[in-house]
């Protein structure tokens, strides 16, 4: 009010800016009290000591306009007034955007920004400052609520949250100060956005005060973030840190000394300069106790006139400039903040975070909570084989087929290619194991066929053995095809090779029980089964056996041959390199092939085990047997149960384990009696064994 008399005086002082006319004024003030400003404004227009509506009674004088009011509430209820009399009135403070129409409106202007510009600043600011979750306070007026529903708006446009939303009830003497401060109290919130003016603010702060409540940042409107009233000491350590906007202001020249040559006794019917004297002075006048009894009952001692308020401790906002926000902006720089220049709680300087829920790091994904604001989520670590690398990831990303995710979960690596090679211990062990054991057969071989004259080798079949050998020697090297690297023409084979060189190691097993058996039937007289004795009948024998193996091969390989293929499901790092056997039916049919072989075989020498014959190879082909469907019933769980390589490994190992039973069950007996006792390998120790001799072997 006093720099609009100053700006007055100075203009009626000078004859080049209105020349022949002379400004004059009368101020009323309107207490913050929307009636008071309805009635002050009837008061001036009638331009009488009384409110006569649609007459003026004053003469002299030409009415110009209204300045204010400082409100919206005040400014809105005037405007509708004066618009319908086109009279000219311009507030300095009133933003509410209601005010901005011009057909309800006509007559109203301002020199403050609607609040629209101000709404759209605090968005950008709160987000500037990386703020996400914020309560919003606003008084239960047009200027409050108007305001806030922008302010929010813009808010949700911008992806803010809201906490809560509280309103000061102006009706009420206390501003409803308790339950608003409860709830800032109780709240996670660190942000809370303030849409009134500084007097019905007050109430609020003061309660906040007397609970101290700290530790928040407050984001004022322009109505009271340059308030001196609420700039006292007694409300720094609740307010400090506010962040608000205010309406672009300057210094005028010569401003000041007029306000030091102000006093009571020069102006003694001026109700404002005695208010003034004593809110600075904190003092009463008790000659003019009826002007400014207002403030007189909340002084300690009485004014004397000798203040100097050149010397006075103005009550004035300490809320520092540390930024400009231009919406009309040419180069795109619409805000600048210097964020240095900001103290924040605690004299920090760092900006303080305010989320409803923490931020997520890499290697995780927000998972919003049900019933709760979009800025409320939780935290949850991307799935295997996923990843995110930047915080408040949305989701996941999955890796490429030949990488995975690391150990964190931010970041895809190249995953290790997994096959049984030749190269790693695992592989060279086998692989050793399947070369050296391919020759004993032939070293038992060479025995046999040293020794091929003798009664031990020619009494059980000398050809059948010999075949029987190459067979197990095929047997022992067919396991090197399962080790290195799957090719398209090792995947084709490898099985098959299995197949058809076990297909023939049985059959010459199966071959083998049935000359015994038959060979010892064919000694009763009268017999007819003496002609299936011969060689011709083992070979035809064996020959089926292998053709319906091979049937089974061919129909496999031409429905659904093996093929290589890389295995990324089964584990998370690595990559499995093994070969699909195609059909799994076709698969297990040539081993259950295998199997009807060997089982067959094993129930004929297991009933032909007691035939009294000095060399009856029937009790050792019934262990090798027994053996060698032992090693392959265990192998269908292993394989179940293992996964790459070992799936591998673990056929070859019964492989090698199957043919070892053979070759230690139906051949080193023979090789013990031929090396180490010849006195058993005798035509005479035969003949005494045919004729119950008292030792058996």
């Amino acid at each position: 009010m006093q720099a609009m008399i100053f700006a007055i005086e100075e203009i009626n002082k000078n004859p080049d800016l209105l020349p022949n006319i002379t400004l004059g004024y009368r101020i009323l003030d309107s207490c913050s009290v929307i009636i008071r400003a309805a009635g002050g404004t009837l008061w001036i227009l009638s331009g009488g000591k009384e409110s006569v509506p649609n007459y003026r009674c004053e003469r002299k004088g030409t009415f110009a306009g209204i300045v204010g009011d400082s409100g919206s509430p005040g400014s809105i209820i005037m405007a509708q007034i004066l618009g319908l009399y086109r009279y000219p009135q311009i507030s300095f403070s009133a933003t509410s955007p209601t005010l901005s129409n011009r057909k309800m409106f006509p007559s109203f202007f301002r020199t403050a920004p609607s609040d629209a510009f101000q709404s759209q600043g605090l968005a950008k600011l709160i987000l500037y400052f990386g703020w996400s979750w914020v309560g919003f306070v606003a008084s239960d007026n047009d200027y409050g609520q108007m305001g806030l529903q922008v302010v929010k708006q813009e808010f949700i446009n911008a992806g803010t949250c809201e906490a809560f939303t509280e309103t000061i009830m102006t009706s009420q003497a206390n501003r409803n100060a308790p339950h608003i401060v409860k709830v800032i109290k109780n709240s996670t919130v660190k942000v809370v956005v303030v849409v009134s003016s500084n007097v019905d603010f007050l109430p609020v702060v003061e309660e906040l005060a007397r609970q101290n409540v700290t530790g928040r940042i407050w984001i004022a409107s322009e109505s009271w973030s340059t308030s001196a009233l609420l700039s006292e000491a007694k409300y720094r350590q609740v307010l400090v840190g506010t962040v608000g906007f205010a309406v672009h202001g300057g210094q005028m020249p010569g401003f000041m000394d007029y306000l030091h040559s102000l006093h009571p006794s020069k102006a003694p019917n001026d109700s404002f300069i005695v208010e003034l004297w004593e809110q600075i002075f904190s003092c009463r006048w008790t000659n003019y106790q009826n002007l400014g009894g207002g403030t007189s009952n909340k002084t300690t001692h009485d004014c004397t006139g000798e203040e100097n308020l050149a010397k006075a401790k103005m009550k004035v906002a300490l809320g520092v400039v540390v930024g400009k926000y231009d919406s009309s902006s040419t180069d795109g720089k619409i805000m600048r903040v210097d964020s240095a220049a900001i103290v924040w709680d605690d004299n920090d300087t760092k900006v303080p975070p305010s989320k409803c829920s923490s931020s997520c790091p890499p290697g995780f994904m927000k998972v919003a909570i049900p019933g709760k604001p979009i800025c409320c989520f939780q935290c949850l670590p991307c799935p295997q084989g996923e990843i995110s690398n930047e915080k408040d990831a949305v989701r996941c990303h999955p890796c490429p087929w030949n990488m995975c995710s690391n150990l964190h979960q931010d970041a895809c690596m190249p995953r290790v290619t997994e096959f049984l090679s030749y190269s790693e211990v695992i592989g060279i062990i086998l692989a050793t194991i399947a070369i050296v054991s391919s020759v004993v057969p032939l070293g038992i071989l060479g025995v046999f066929i040293h020794y091929r004259s003798t009664p031990i080798v020619r009494a059980n079949n000398w050809s059948l053995s010999c075949l029987l050998l190459i067979s197990l020697c095929l047997c022992f090297l067919c396991s090197l095809a399962f080790i290195g690297q799957p090719q398209p023409e090792k995947c084709l084979l490898r099985q098959v090779t299995f197949g058809l060189a076990f297909s023939l190691c049985i059959s010459c097993v199966l071959a083998k029980t049935i000359t015994v058996v038959i060979a010892f039937k064919a000694t009763k007289p009268g017999t007819q089964l003496r002609k299936f004795t011969g060689i011709r009948m083992s070979y035809s024998l064996i020959t089926l056996c292998v053709l319906i193996q091979v049937s089974i091969c061919v129909t496999w390989l031409s429905s659904s041959p093996p093929f290589p293929e890389y295995d990324t499901q089964t584990q998370a790092k690595m990559i499995i390199f093994s070969c699909n056997e195609g059909s799994p039916i076709a698969f297990w049919s040539m081993l259950g092939y295998l199997g009807l072989l060997a089982t067959i075989s094993f129930i004929i020498a297991f009933l032909a085990r007691r035939l009294p014959d000095s060399f009856n190879e029937a009790k050792f082909i019934t262990f090798s047997m027994l053996a060698f469907l032992s090693v392959w019933v265990s192998y269908i769980p292993a394989s179940l149960s293992s996964q790459g390589k070992y799936i591998v490994a673990t056929e070859i190992f019964a492989i090698l384990s199957s043919s070892w039973a053979l070759v230690f069950c139906i051949f080193l007996p023979k090789c013990f009696i031929i090396l180490f006792r010849p006195d058993m390998n005798s035509k005479e120790h035969l003949m005494r064994k045919n004729h119950g001799g008292d030792r058996k072997y």
